[in-house]
Parts: C-alpha cells; structure tokens; sequence
C-alpha cells in the first residue's frame, strides 16, 4: 500500500479545463477502490462543472478524491496556488451546512497541516461549498499561528472570490506542486484511529509516520513476527518483553501483530489480552461501531451483536481469558498470546483473594503471570507469550510489575526462552533485581530492537513523556530543559482558574479534536469546582461520543481519572492538580482524603501508585495541556492555598507559563 497520499485525478488548471468531464469521470472511476452507482457519478459531474467555471480565472494545480490516511477518508478536491493549498469538500444537494460538516473539511486541512511534509510550511484555507446554497459573500477570516484558516461556507458561484481573497491574504514562497502530490505523509493516528484501521486490514506502515519513531515501532514489529516465527518452526517456547515510553505504540505493536494473525484457522493465530478494562471496552466498542458504518455503506445488511462478537474475539479481557484457563484444563486454541500493560498484571495475594471471594477457590497460590505462562505452557509444542509493558504505569493495589513475570521465569518456567529489551534495567520499570538473576541463564536474549524509544502520541512534541518523567522525579533542570525543546510546538500552561482553564481548551480546540477534564482518583477536594471524580464516568460515551452528548469529554463536565484514559488519549487535556500530590522541598508529598481530612500515604507501594496515576494523566495530551491548580481556601481546612502553592510555585518555576 502506498505510503504516500494519493488522488484519482491530477492535473494543472489548463489540463482539468481542457479535458472533458467525461474524461475526468474517467480517471476517477478508473482510480476507485469501489463501484461508482450513478449516485457517486453525478455528484462528481456536479463538482467537475462548478470546479470548472470557478478556477478558470486562475493558475494551479487540481486533484480530486484525496486520499486522507489516517482519517480513512478522501477530501473531494484540493487546489495549490501560489503559497496556499485550498481543501475543498462539497455538500451536493444541501442548502444549508451545520457544524459537522464544517468541523469535516477542517480536519481535513489539520490533517494535512499536521502529518503531510510539503503542506508544514503552507497556508491552508477549508472551503466548504453546500451546492444548493443562495450565494453569500464569503468572508475569509484570519489564520491561526500555523497557517491554518477556520473553515468557510461558500456557494458555487463564490469559490472564485474566496480564492481570490485567500491568495491576496497569503504570501510566501510558492508551493512546488509536483513535489507537493508525492511529499510523505507522516500520521500520528489515536490508538483508536489506529486499531480502526488496522482491523479493517490496513498495514501498521500505512498508518504510521515514517519516521525515526515510526521506523522504530515497525523494527519492532518485524522482530516479534520473526521470534513468532522461529518458536513455531523450531518447537520454541518463547516470551517477550517489549517496553515503551508513554504513547510510543506498545499497543499499536499488539494489535499489529493480532491483526495480522487473526485468522482462527491458521496454526500462528495470535490474540490480544489487556486486563485494562476501559481500554477493552473503548477499543471494542470503536471497532464494532467502525465495522457496522463501513458495511452498511457497501449497503450490506449487518447487526450490531453479530459485530461486536468477532470484535470481541479479537480483542479480549485477559481476567475472561484466565477464566477459561481455570475452566478447562487443556491448552488454549491460541499459540501467540499479546498481554497489553503486562505489568498491571495481579500478584499472589491479590489473585489469591480474588479466587477465593468470586471463584471458591482457598488455596490458589500462583500470580496472575505465573498461571498465564502455565497456561500456554500446556502446549506440547510451541507458544510464544507477548508482554508489552510500560514504565512507571502501575496504577493500582495489587498490580504485580514486570518482576513477577521475571520471577515466574526463574523460578518456574527455565526451558522457555527469554527476550528482553534492555530498558527493562531502567528505575521506572522496577525489574533490575529479576533480571540480574536471569542473566546467567543462556537462553535470555536482551535485544535492543524490542524497546520503543520515541513517544508517537503528542505529535507535536516527542519528548513530552521525558519532560514529565523529569517533573514527577523533581529534576528541576532536565524538566526546564525537556520545557524549553517543547514549549515552541506543544503548548502547556498552568491556571488558578478552572473557568479560563476551559476556555483555553476551547480556544485551541479545531474541528473535531476531542478534548477533556481528567483528574487523579484521590483527587476528592475539587468538588468545590465541580468536579466530582466518584462520578462514575463510562469511558465509551467519555471517548467515543460526539461534542452533542453532555457524556462525552467534550462537555467537560466529568472528569476521568487514570483508570478510564490509560491506554488511551485527548489532543487537548484539562488536568486538575489537587492536594493528593503536593510539591515541597524534601520531595513529593503523599495523601489521600480519609473522611473529612488529608491523611499522609506511607506505605511505599501506595505512593508510587499515586505518583504513577499524575504520570498518567499527564502524558495523556496529543496537541497541548492546561494544568489547573485551585488557589485553595483559607477558611476550608482541607483547601488550604498552601496545599496547593508549592505545586504551582514548582511548574512555574521550572518555566510554565501562568495562564
């Protein structure tokens, strides 16, 4: 597939005038992925006539049906003239066009803006014309700092003047229009864009930037088909460890490597298992909601259930998946088993408390890794076990770590081959003793091909998850200096105000760039803000629903906490600090509110989930964030300001501006 963004049609101004509309109908029905009903064919006559009467006034470049990658969509026309590129979607028998459509064509353009390299640099005007709508002059609104304008509604016989307005308006260095057609196209998808994508049979290459981080994850890719690969031809039994920074793809590689096995009847049929349970819900419920849209637009009849059931198969709960190792006591039908966040996987005591309460099983004594690795073992063969584990990601009570995989390795499992990426050594994952104790064995392999290095989530700015590491490890210096590489391209401010931290969302929030509130699950003195984290907030309407339903993030009304959103992301986040983690000189300060007061957290384990929940929550923004530190109450004991002012005083301190 190529990786490059492509169209139907391409031609200067005086070709497209010149050829006849059934010429151009022509190469695009020649170019179609699909049948074109008559339908499609007179709205592309339509759009051929107006383009016609409208450009002939000027020189250009001219291409329909524009392949948009990681939308997954195509924009009807785009036209290059001198330093713009004017993005052009056409509403063929409206007369009238609402917010939706206008947000539509503006991703379009961000799309482009954001992920294609020739267009970085450009001016991009939206235009959206609604072909049965009364003629309007149009007027062209000033450009965001990047070039982009907001989107416009035109009529047909106005696109000429709109053009002519947007030109006057922009100066720079003419676009080179042949090299613009093939220029690379780098996309940063959501993880929910990508598994949408990769689920309907599109390559992890196709959707992918093809860049340093994105080279890294297909390296890392190739290199778990190959140990796949190698234990099914040689009888092998084998695990690996893949880690990552925050939003650098782990889960993009699992699902990669599910989709391409997801084929039941072959002998390397792989499945995806995550324990994270809003991720699960989210991804299944994308995908599902994704499959039924594209079949009922190849006007197939298709039900819902039917959906979600093969969705379901291939994207499982790994507690389901144990179920049915407890059940029944032959091998799974799997051979290649991903485990998403393998580090949130239970230890001994917490299983063990589990299957007594809910199975009525007393006397279970193995950790949630140790009885998943068992459960594969019972293949005669082969089975390949894939971890794909995050640092400093462990959120909550019982959450055994990397180690306890390590530890079922030593201790249990010594024929089983061992791959590790060697970042496995670092402090945030808090596996260093484990691992020293496999060292000596000689079928432990640490290659280095199996860490991804580069975070793909913030876009705009790699080292984000550096910045924060730095922050939460109080590095002053490394975290004004991770500040000072990113501030330019991924805007971070901090507020007292929650009311103008809200509005600086908005403000910087275009098309359909989801946005929400987050805050940590101790954080239980921001009700006097309204917001109120025991909401219990349902991570499908919170992630998937559109700006109109008051349960989406975009109403900003709800917080999600660490549990809901990680695995997954917002371009635009609300972060509300509370009195929970509280800066001071010595370190961080840990608490968690008891009945009506702050109580310190000593127990070393629960400080660390808590320092983890605002690392979370923090690398959480693809495009930009807002810190909200309420300004506290003297007169409330348990809002006093100084909870709050040493946090404030620290982010402003190491150089983030107050808003």
């Amino acid at each position: 597939m190529p990786q490059v963004p492509h169209a139907y049609y391409a031609g200067s101004v005086a070709d497209f005038l010149k050829a006849t509309s059934d010429e151009i109908i022509g190469a695009l029905t020649k170019n179609s992925e699909f049948d074109i009903d008559t339908t499609q064919r007179d709205a592309w006559l339509g759009e051929i006539e107006i383009l016609k009467e409208e450009l002939k006034r000027f020189d250009g470049r001219v291409l329909l049906e524009f392949n948009v990658p990681r939308i997954g969509s195509r924009l009807d026309a785009v036209f290059i003239s001198g330093p713009v590129i004017f993005v052009i979607e056409f509403k063929v028998g409206q007369a009238k066009v609402n917010q939706t459509d206008l947000n539509q064509v503006w991703d379009y353009a961000l799309d482009l803006k954001n992920f294609h390299k020739a267009s970085h640099a450009a001016f991009i005007i939206p235009i959206l014309i609604a072909t049965n709508a009364r003629e309007v002059e149009p007027i062209l609104s000033t450009p965001n700092a990047d070039g982009v304008f907001p989107p416009i509604p035109c009529s047909c016989s106005s696109l000429h003047k709109l053009i002519e307005q947007g030109l006057s308006a922009s100066s720079g260095t003419p676009i080179n229009q042949k090299d613009w057609e093939t220029s690379s196209y780098q996309p940063t998808p959501t993880i929910i864009e990508a598994a949408q994508r990769l689920y309907s049979r599109h390559s992890v290459e196709s959707i992918a930037r093809n860049d340093a981080g994105a080279r890294n994850l297909n390296v890392t890719s190739q290199r778990i088909e190959e140990l796949v690969n190698q234990a099914s031809k040689n009888s092998q039994k084998i695990i690996v460890f893949v880690t990552g920074v925050p939003g650098a793809g782990k889960t993009l590689v699992g699902l990669n490597i599910a989709t391409k096995r997801r084929d039941e009847a072959q002998p390397t049929h792989a499945v995806f298992l995550s324990g994270n349970g809003p991720l699960v819900e989210v991804l299944r419920e994308a995908l599902t909601r994704d499959e039924v849209l594209r079949r009922r637009k190849e006007v197939k009849k298709v039900r819902k259930g039917e959906v979600m059931q093969k969705v379901k198969a291939f994207i499982q709960n790994v507690h389901h998946f144990r179920s049915d190792g407890l059940r029944d006591p032959n091998a799974p039908a799997d051979h290649v088993v991903i485990f998403d966040e393998a580090q949130r996987a239970w230890n001994r005591k917490k299983l063990a408390t589990f299957m007594k309460r809910k199975k009525g099983v007393s006397d279970f004594t193995q950790s949630e890794p140790e009885f998943l690795i068992s459960y594969l073992d019972r293949h005669k063969d082969w089975a390949v076990v894939i971890c794909l584990v995050g640092g400093g990601q462990e959120i909550y009570d019982g959450e055994a770590g990397i180690s306890a995989w390590l530890d079922a390795m030593k201790t249990m499992f010594p024929s089983w081959h061992v791959c590790v990426s060697p970042e496995l050594v670092d402090s945030e994952y808090t596996a260093g003793h484990a691992l020293d104790e496999l060292a000596n064995r000689p079928n432990v392999v640490r290659d280095k091909s199996l860490h991804l290095a580069v975070s793909m989530r913030s876009f705009r700015a790699e080292n984000v998850s550096g910045f924060v590491k730095a922050v939460l490890d109080c590095d002053r210096q490394a975290a004004s200096q991770s500040f000072e590489m990113l501030r330019a391209r991924y805007p971070l401010t901090v507020t007292r105000d929650l009311k103008i931290a809200k509005q600086w969302i908005r403000d910087h929030a275009r098309g359909s760039e989801r946005f929400g509130l987050v805050a940590s699950s101790e954080a239980q003195r921001l009700k006097p803000h309204a917001i109120d984290i025991r909401v219990d907030v349902n991570p499908i309407h919170y992630f998937l629903n559109n700006a109109e339903d008051t349960r989406s993030s975009f109403y900003m009304e709800d917080a999600a906490t660490q549990f809901q959103v990680q695995g997954l992301e917002l371009d635009w986040v609300c972060m509300s600090w509370d009195a929970d983690l509280r800066f001071s000189k010595t370190g961080w300060n840990h608490h968690s509110f008891k009945g009506s007061k702050w109580t310190s957290i000593h127990n070393l384990a629960n400080q660390q989930y808590l320092k983890n929940a605002y690392r979370v929550l923090l690398t959480r923004a693809r495009q930009g964030m807002v810190i909200f530190i309420p300004p506290g109450d003297s007169g409330d004991d348990t809002r006093k300001p100084a909870f709050y002012d040493s946090t404030f005083n620290y982010l402003v301190d190491i150089g983030i501006p107050e808003l």
